[in-house]
């Protein structure tokens, strides 16, 4: 079986896979569709998802309005620190993040649902994270806010990220249209 544990947002999950060590190494399923949905997550992902950066580097925060994508991430190699907001416009928690180490060692994933953004910070000298998706990436449905946000008051454990120009342009959630927000 796998273990989950809710965050502070309560439908912000974190899993740990059940891992069968030995002498050779470790094994563990990164995804089994019928355990996942035994334990809430009866989800159908049709992309996956590889991503490879450098120590400071900032991805985020990203989200799709009318064809949005849970995710389920995971680091293969290295570690971040991944970061989950609540923009869903009338939720009572929206503005509230929550934020998981996630490492090649805790063997940990991350479950984002719809209506969350996410992004994530690489603490180690690189990363490989991996994810998946329900949708389909659709580059005119995509949505941003940025990352240093002081409503939010996201505590990143860098202090000069590295970015790209679109995630430093990004606006401030209190600055998004409602009619830009998921409901």
């Amino acid at each position: 079986m796998i273990k989950v544990s809710a965050t502070s947002l309560k439908e912000v999950l974190i899993i740990e896979p059940r891992l069968f060590r030995d002498n050779r190494g470790v094994f563990l399923e990164t995804y089994h569709r019928e355990k996942y949905a035994e334990a809430g997550i009866d989800r159908s992902f049709v992309q996956d998802n590889l991503s490879y950066s450098v120590k400071g580097t900032l991805r985020g925060m990203h989200y799709q309005l009318k064809q949005p994508q849970a995710k389920l991430v995971q680091v293969i190699e290295g570690s971040i620190f991944d970061v989950v907001v609540d923009i869903r416009h009338g939720s009572p928690t929206f503005a509230q993040w929550v934020g998981v180490e996630l490492t090649d060692e805790n063997y940990r994933q991350l479950y984002v649902p719809e209506g969350f953004a996410h992004g994530f910070c690489v603490m180690s000298d690189t990363a490989y994270v991996a994810y998946k998706c329900t949708d389909f990436y659709f580059p005119g449905d995509e949505g941003g806010i940025l990352f240093s946000d002081p409503g939010i008051g996201i505590e990143w454990p860098v202090a000069d990220p590295l970015l790209s120009n679109k995630d430093s342009r990004y606006p401030c959630l209190a600055d998004v249209p409602e009619d830009r927000l998921p409901k």
